[in-house]
Parts: structure tokens; C-alpha cells; sequence
């Protein structure tokens, strides 16, 4: 057995830069097809706790354990108890159990489209609370800038006076 973690081992493969466009196009377009399929039977009974093996929920949801590392790498920061991803093995124990706000908003964040729009969320968010909670994530995510203060705009300290000849007097 190879002496790098299952995660390093997944992440070589998934990002590896000797591929060519189509080779890694083809990867991913399998992957994203079985992380939806997943995403589907999850959010069909968002408040059930899968868990079990990192073997097990391969074998359950039909897919090969590296796919598996994959699909648990991308969902960690979704779930209420983060699992040992840097660490786990075949027979380490995982959870699924998600907080479903954070789980939309990062695929959202994360630009997945025909994961965020799954017909599933239907049951779980209304029509307005998800466009609420896409919102917020886009809007987490912009930089504001307050309003500069111009010397000759009057003092926000009240005194009557020009920025310039009060508080600006100093910079």
C-alpha cells in the first residue's frame, strides 16, 4: 500500500497536470454525474445521518473508494462535525450529516449549478429563502468600500467645519 493518504492519492489523481484538457473534462464530467446522483439521495431525507466507513458508503453509493475520498473532500466544510479527511483510510468511520444552509451555500460558492438547483431542495427551501440564501453567499463575497471622506465635505464629527480644517487637519 502506498505510503501517501487517501486524500493525497485522490487529489494527485483529480488534479493531475500531466493530463490533457479532454482526459481531465472526461474525469470530471464522471464525477460531477456521481457526486449529483449522491447529492440527490442525500437531500431526499436532508435530517437522516448517513454514516458509516469510508468503504461502506462507497459500496452503498456505488462508486469506487477514491471517488468516494472525492466526494468527501468536497462536502467536509458542509458538514455540522467535520470528518478526519487528511487522515482517513478505508475503514475510518465518516458522517454525512449536514447543516443544509451551509451545504447550499457552499455549492453556490462553489458554482455547481445542477447542484444547487436540484429539484430536491425544493422539499427542504422554499423558492424565496433559497434566492435569500444565494444571495447572501454571492454578497459574502464582495469587497465594499466606505465612502472616502473628501477635505472639503463638512467633518463627520458634527463641528461645522470643513474635513480639511478639523479631524483631516492631522493625516
Amino acid at each position: 500500500m502506498s505510503d501517501k493518504s487517501l486524500l493525497e492519492r485522490w487529489r494527485a489523481v483529480a488534479y493531475n497536470q500531466e493530463q490533457s484538457k479532454e482526459q481531465l473534462q472526461k474525469f470530471w464530467g464522471t464525477y460531477f454525474e456521481i457526486e449529483k446522483g449522491v447529492y440527490e439521495q442525500l437531500l431526499t431525507e436532508p435530517d437522516t445521518e448517513v454514516r458509516g466507513t469510508v468503504k461502506e458508503l462507497a459500496e452503498k453509493y456505488d462508486m469506487d473508494v477514491m471517488t468516494m475520498v472525492g466526494f468527501l473532500d468536497g462536502i467536509n466544510d458542509s458538514l455540522k462535525e467535520a470528518n478526519p479527511i487528511e487522515t482517513m483510510e478505508e475503514d475510518t468511520e465518516v458522517s454525512l450529516a449536514f447543516d443544509t444552509e451551509k451545504l447550499y451555500k457552499n455549492m453556490v460558492d462553489a458554482k455547481a449549478d445542477w447542484l444547487y438547483e436540484l429539484p430536491q431542495w425544493e422539499s427542504i427551501y422554499d423558492e424565496e429563502t433559497r434566492k435569500r440564501l444565494y444571495r447572501e453567499q454571492k454578497q459574502s463575497g464582495t469587497i465594499r468600500k466606505e465612502k472616502k471622506i473628501g477635505r472639503n465635505d463638512p467633518c463627520p464629527c458634527g463641528s461645522g467645519k470643513k474635513y480639511k480644517k478639523c479631524c483631516g487637519r492631522n493625516i
